[in-house]
């Protein structure tokens, strides 16, 4: 087990689980509010970044690529806090 912990591929996909289930549990108890909202949005913001850079190989790539898909993974995130809080008024 240890030892298929030292692939960050596994790391990430493990990580990704746990983030799932944390999602699927606020769902489940049927959290909301702000807060359940913020959460959600940076659970799924960290699990697109593992998948950008462990599973799409961005980590050692050019700067340039990664500052582009981590800018709009960013960007994303932000529109759509965004489009909440102007939601709430």
């Amino acid at each position: 087990m240890l030892a298929a912990l030292k692939n960050a591929a596994h790391r990430a996909w493990l990580v990704l689980l746990v983030a799932t289930g944390i999602t699927w549990y606020l769902g489940e108890v049927g959290a909301a509010g702000t807060w359940a909202i913020v959460a959600m949005l940076t659970i799924a913001f960290v699990k697109g970044r593992l998948v950008i850079l462990d599973f799409m190989e961005l980590r050692t790539a050019p700067l340039i690529w990664r500052v582009l898909l981590e800018g709009w993974l960013i960007l994303v995130s932000s529109l759509i806090l965004l489009a909440y809080w102007m939601s709430l008024k």
